[in-house]
Formats: structure tokens, sequence, C-alpha cells
């Protein structure tokens, strides 16, 4: 079994246990009608939209998300918080020491003996969650998973169906599709992009991924006999069926979004397998992007 198999089929554990520490980690976390921003790189920054889109959906505070080299330094803000697994990205640590002394600064992350712990100003430490792996799965669920938890909008039944996301069948002949396409609304347009990402990283699949309103608008038209379209969250009305009528297969998400997402990561393994690669072993990847000066 290869780490990343290994590792995402821990999530379940490690939702349990991040759901449960929450509460502990309320001070370093975004308060109700602070103005937040999350931050971070890769499958990190993904997460980081996600947990703004469900923050601001829940009236608690407007809250944007940026990749770390891209983060605007005039803009005011009350709290950033950075998602890092490593604890040693460059670009986030380069933001956060950016913005020491005028913004607080969290920072949730694997490793507490890394940089990130004396550039943030507050630690969240997800270490049960640290994974040997190039490709991420556990940490940045468990990080998402905290996050819906301090919310206030994370059930046992997200768990359930993490679970049944590794125990069902894949859908039959899905690894054989030549295409991949993800779609989201709202704070599963987060989750589709990593979705895609996992399929890119490990298996070095065609994927795309969309606001699932605005795969009408272009993209659709590359949708073909071939093509495998899935849908993370509920779709909008009438878009299986266009789905369908290109000779696309349609994957309806019916778990929570995020068990969905282990879901693709299952998916992403077993593609790899199929084409005779690696997923730990990803082209031209490291665990940590760290750029020399």
């Amino acid at each position: 079994m290869t780490h990343v198999e290994d590792e995402l089929r821990t999530q379940p554990e490690c939702w349990t246990r991040a759901a449960a520490e929450a509460p502990g980690h309320r001070a370093a976390l975004p308060a109700p009608g602070e103005r937040a921003a999350f931050v971070g790189c890769g499958t990190s920054y993904f997460m980081a939209r996600a947990a703004a889109a469900l923050r601001e959906g829940t009236g608690q505070g407007e809250t944007d998300a940026y990749a770390a080299s891209e983060f605007p330094h005039g803009r005011p803000y009350d709290r950033v918080v950075a998602l890092t697994r490593s604890g040693t990205t460059t670009e986030v640590l380069e933001l956060l020491g950016k913005v020491r002394g005028r913004l607080r600064t969290t920072a949730l992350t694997a490793d507490p003996r890394t940089p990130v712990a004396e550039t943030a100003d507050d630690l969240v430490v997800l270490d049960y969650a640290d994974e040997r792996s190039v490709v991420q799965t556990r940490f940045a669920t468990t990080a998402l998973t905290l996050l819906r938890a301090h919310l206030g909008l994370h059930t046992d039944a997200v768990t359930a169906d993490a679970r049944t996301a590794l125990t069902g069948e894949l859908p039959q002949g899905l690894v054989e599709s030549a295409q991949f396409t993800f779609l989201g609304r709202g704070w599963t347009v987060g989750l589709a992009d990593e979705a895609a990402l996992k399929l890119r990283e490990a298996a070095g699949a065609w994927t795309e991924s969309y606001p699932a309103m605005e795969y009408r608008h272009g993209p659709i038209s590359v949708t073909t006999h071939g093509t495998a379209t899935w849908m993370l969250g509920e779709a909008p009305p009438g878009l299986a069926d266009e789905v369908r009528a290109t000779g696309a297969r349609w994957i309806a998400g019916g778990l929570d979004p995020l068990a969905e997402l282990v879901r693709a990561q299952r998916l992403a393994v077993a593609v790899a397998a199929a084409r005779g690669l690696d997923p730990d072993r990803p082209r031209h990847l490291t665990r940590s992007v760290i750029l020399a000066p």
C-alpha cells in the first residue's frame, strides 16, 4: 500500500479528533465579526477558499482567501489564517513575516518544529494528521474539518459519510475515463479544484474544475464520450441532463462534499495504479516548495 493510500484511509479518525479539539483552539481562530483572510498554497489554498466561503456564508464575518503569494497587503484584516502542512513553504513564511506586528496571524500546521512556529502569532498543530506523502490528503481535510467545527458546521454524519466513501466501490469503469471534470458550488468550488489537483498530481490525468454554473459557459464544449463529470454538492437544475446529452458520464455526489473529496482521492490512487504510476512519486513535485533566495 502506498503512503498516500494508507494516509487517506485514516481520515475519519483524524476528523473526529479535530472536531473534538476545535473548542480548545477558539482563541486562535477568527471570532464572529472579525474580518479574516485564509491563505495557503496548492492544496492548502483550495482548503482556504472552502473555509472562507463557509465562514462568510454563515454570517460570521467578511472572509477572503488568497494564494499566499497573492495576498493584498494594503487590505486590512483582523486575522490572517495560514494553512501549511510542512510549515516551511516559502510564500507562506514570507507573507507571515511581512504582516507580523501589523495583523494577527494563525498557522494551521502538522509540524510545530518548523519556521512557521516562530513566524505566526498563534499555532494550531495537527501533528496526528501529518503525512509522509507528497500528495496531501488527510492533513488538508482535517484542517478544514477543524475549521468547519469551529464554525459549528461539523456533525458526526460527515465522518460517517467519510467512512462510506472509504468502503463503497467506485463507479464501474470510472478509472478508464479519458478526462475528469469536477464541479462545485459555493464552498465546494474549492473542493472541486482540490479533487482535480489530486488526479493531476497522483495520476497525471487530464482534469479540470469549475463552478457548476460556469461549466455551461464554454467548458462543456470539450465534454464527450470518455469524460467523467463529478458534482461535489447539489447540482444546478438541468445540468446533469445537459452533461449526459454530450455523451459524458455524470457522477452525482450523494455524500457530504468533503466525503466526496475522499472518494476523489481514492479515484486518484486507482487511476495511478491503472496507469502504472506511483502516487507517492508525482512528477516534478516535492513535499514542500522551498524557494532559493
